[in-house]
């Protein structure tokens, strides 16, 4: 597991919870001796006790050694340096498996794309997401997510050591859908913290998830993503367990957004990063490129860049667009 963040060190819990030995790898050495010492992560998981089959390192050369899986939990922004520094280290036969939900600022790729770019095969790439607020999951409460990859074997062989007793993993081949999906709900879920922080009620909130979910699929369908991959775990899912849990930095941001907040105080305020805030942009341009509308995450924009009150966003999420039949 590369990334000792909350995801990273959860995933990681899940992995050792189904029988795996895992080695971990903190940025920080003393973050890393403090799960070695106490089996603690106070700063990301405060209260959680790891299992001792998880290892942590500082050194990544010692984590990836002999490694059959390589699960990847680092800022999304910062995988193609990361990789660019260790990727080599990977053993040959790996599967490597990103956890991150994000797109590429610059290039708008997503992160199995970042890492195909690397030098690894499609078929050794999986990519899993769902509804996985970490915090839950690290207290054991049942959850689900899905393993996607080009290799339906690959995927099963993940799904197979990331399930065990309160967490299972299913299995689909649509890459594109699965990623997708875990990147455009947390677009739709800061567009739901901010009419929360203005104080607006259930029917606003409603509204947005609803035709959200129109706005994410057309998007992703166009892009090549399977339509019922929109509406499972790992999107319709991921985006109910997101858009108004406090434990979701997507949510959260837009909360503070939606209370005033400028975007430069939102980063400073938040402990680890929203993707939310740093896909938008780039997910608009990939849009437009394809004639694709999203209202909803254009005014999100908007809202983040300062040129729209956040109390206006609501009348505007749906103006000018008709609801489809059958949606």
């Amino acid at each position: 597991m590369i990334g000792a963040g909350s995801w990273g060190t959860t995933f990681a819990k899940v992995l050792a919870d189904g029988g795996a030995e895992v080695a971990l790898w903190a940025r920080r050495p003393e973050l890393a001796d403090e799960i070695n010492s106490s089996h603690r992560n106070g700063d990301y998981l405060p209260g959680v006790n790891l299992p001792v089959s998880i290892t942590a390192s500082s050194d990544v050369s010692k984590v990836l050694a002999g490694a059959s899986q390589v699960y990847l939990s680092v800022p999304s922004q910062t995988l193609r340096e990361n990789l660019s520094q260790w990727g080599n280290l990977i053993p040959a036969e790996a599967l490597v498996v990103s956890l991150m939900k994000g797109v590429e600022k610059d290039s708008g790729l997503r992160m199995s794309q970042v890492i195909t770019e690397s030098g690894i095969d499609a078929s050794r790439i999986v990519v899993v997401s769902g509804p996985n607020l970490a915090l839950e999951i690290a207290a054991e409460q049942p959850a689900a997510s899905v393993a996607a990859s080009a290799s339906l074997d690959s995927a099963k062989q993940v799904a197979s050591a990331a399930s065990n007793s309160y967490f299972t993993t299913f299995t689909n081949t649509d890459v594109i859908g699965t990623e997708f999906g875990g990147i455009l709900k947390n677009l739709i879920a800061v567009a739901i913290g901010i009419v929360n922080g203005v104080g607006y009620g259930q029917n606003t909130k409603a509204s947005i998830m609803t035709r959200g979910v129109s706005e994410i699929s057309r998007f992703a369908v166009a892009f090549g993503a399977n339509p019922k991959t929109l509406v499972g775990l790992a999107g319709l899912g991921d985006l109910i367990a997101t858009s108004e849990s406090p434990l979701s930095r997507n949510h959260k941001a837009g909360e503070m957004l939606g209370k005033g907040y400028s975007k430069r105080e939102v980063l400073a305020r938040l402990s680890q990063t929203a993707e939310g805030l740093a896909s938008v942009s780039t997910i608009l341009e990939l849009a437009r490129a394809k004639g694709i509308s999203m209202p909803i995450v254009e005014q999100v924009e908007l809202v983040i860049e300062g040129k729209m009150s956040p109390k206006d966003i609501a009348p505007h999420l749906t103006h000018g667009t008709e609801e489809p039949q059958g949606e």
